[in-house]
C-alpha cells in the first residue's frame, strides 16, 4: 500500500511538472510588464503634446487644423481606459492601436508642416520638444517590439503540448500583437518613377 502511494504521488508530481502552469505564468507576467512600458511611452508622449502644441500656438501664421488635429488625436488616444485587460480583448486593443496611429499621423504631419516656419525652427523650446518627441518615438518603438516578443514567447506557450491543456483549463488565450494598419498598401514594392523624356 506504501508502495501504491507513493508511485501514486510520483506520477502526480511528473504530471504537475509537465503541466506548464509556471511556465504560462511566466510568460504572462512578461506580456504585462512589456505593456505597460508601452503604456508609459504612449504616456510620455501624450505629456509632450500639449507643451509642442503651445509653443507652435506662438506662431501667429501657423495652421490651426493641424493644430486641431493634433489636440483631437492626443484626445482620443488618452480617452481609451488603458487597463492590463486591454491586451486580452482584441477588439479593445485595435481601438487602442487605432488611436495611438491617429496621434502619431498627426503628429508627423505637425512635425513636416513647421519645415516652412522658419522662426518656428529657430525657437529653442520647439527644438527641444521635437527632440524630446522623437525620442519618445524611438522608445515607443523598442517598447512595442518589447511586447511583440513577449506575446511571441506567451502564445507559443499556451498552444504548445501540453502547456495547451493547461491554458485551456485556466482559461488562458491566445494574446493580440500590434499589427500594421495599412499592411496590404505596404505589401506592394513602391513605384519608382524618374520621368522619361
Amino acid at each position: 500500500m506504501n508502495r501504491v502511494f507513493s508511485l501514486l504521488t510520483l506520477m502526480f508530481a511528473l504530471l504537475l511538472s509537465g503541466c506548464g502552469y509556471n511556465t504560462i505564468q511566466t510568460t504572462d507576467e512578461q506580456v504585462k510588464a512589456a505593456w505597460a512600458e508601452v503604456l508609459n511611452q504612449y504616456q510620455r508622449r501624450a505629456d509632450l503634446v500639449p507643451n509642442l502644441v503651445n509653443v507652435v500656438k506662438a506662431e501667429a501664421n501657423f495652421e490651426q487644423e493641424t493644430l486641431t488635429q493634433v489636440v483631437e488625436a492626443r484626445s482620443k488616444a488618452t480617452s481609451i481606459q488603458a487597463t492590463p485587460e486591454l491586451i486580452n480583448d482584441p477588439e479593445a486593443f485595435n481601438k487602442f492601436q487605432q488611436a495611438q496611429g491617429e496621434l502619431s499621423g498627426a503628429l508627423s504631419r505637425l512635425l513636416l508642416i513647421t519645415e516652412n516656419y522658419p522662426n518656428l525652427k529657430a525657437n529653442q523650446g520647439f527644438r527641444d520638444l521635437q527632440t524630446q518627441l522623437e525620442g519618445t518615438e524611438n522608445r515607443i518603438t523598442v517598447a512595442r517590439n518589447r511586447y511583440i516578443k513577449s506575446v511571441q514567447e506567451y502564445n507559443v506557450t499556451v498552444r504548445s503540448f501540453p502547456n495547451n491543456l493547461t491554458a485551456m483549463v485556466m482559461g488562458y488565450e491566445v494574446k493580440p500583437s500590434f499589427t500594421v494598419e495599412n499592411q496590404a498598401a505596404i505589401s506592394k514594392p513602391p513605384t519608382v518613377d524618374f520621368g522619361t523624356k
